[in-house]
C-alpha cells in the first residue's frame, strides 16, 4: 500500500503558484494542488529579517513521486531556495488514497510540455 504525502511550498505570486499547480497536476506528479493566499510570511534571507506576502501550494501525490515532484518544482520555481516541506498522511482514507495513487500513475504520466 502506498503512503499519500503533502508537499507545499511557498511562491510571490498567484500566478506562479497557478502555473505550478497545472504543472505537476499535468505530470501526474500530483493528483491534486490547492492554492492559498495571499499569505504573510516572516523569515530570514541574507542576514535580514523579511517579510513577504506569498501563496501557498498544497501538492497531493504518493510517496515515491515525491523525488520527481520536488525536482519539477525546484526546476520550475523563482525562489533560489524554494520551500519543499513533505508530510506523510496517516490514516488516509481507503478511496481517497486509491484515488491519489492512480491519478499520479495514470497512463500519460510524464508528458507535460512547458506552454501547454
Amino acid at each position: 500500500m502506498t503512503s499519500v504525502c503533502q508537499m507545499q511550498t511557498t511562491t510571490g505570486s498567484p500566478e506562479e503558484a497557478e502555473r505550478l499547480a497545472r504543472m505537476v497536476v499535468e505530470r501526474r506528479l500530483a493528483a491534486c494542488a490547492q492554492v492559498s493566499g495571499p499569505i504573510s510570511s516572516t523569515y530570514w534571507w541574507n542576514g535580514a529579517l523579511e517579510r513577504a506576502t506569498e501563496w501557498l501550494c498544497t501538492f497531493k501525490t504518493t510517496q515515491d513521486r515525491v523525488s520527481e515532484l520536488s525536482a519539477a518544482i525546484r526546476a520550475a520555481h523563482s525562489y533560489e531556495v524554494p520551500e519543499l516541506v513533505v508530510t506523510v498522511l496517516s490514516g488516509a482514507d481507503d478511496d481517497y488514497r486509491a484515488w491519489v495513487e492512480r491519478e499520479t500513475h495514470s497512463a500519460g504520466s510524464d508528458q507535460y510540455t512547458p506552454g501547454s
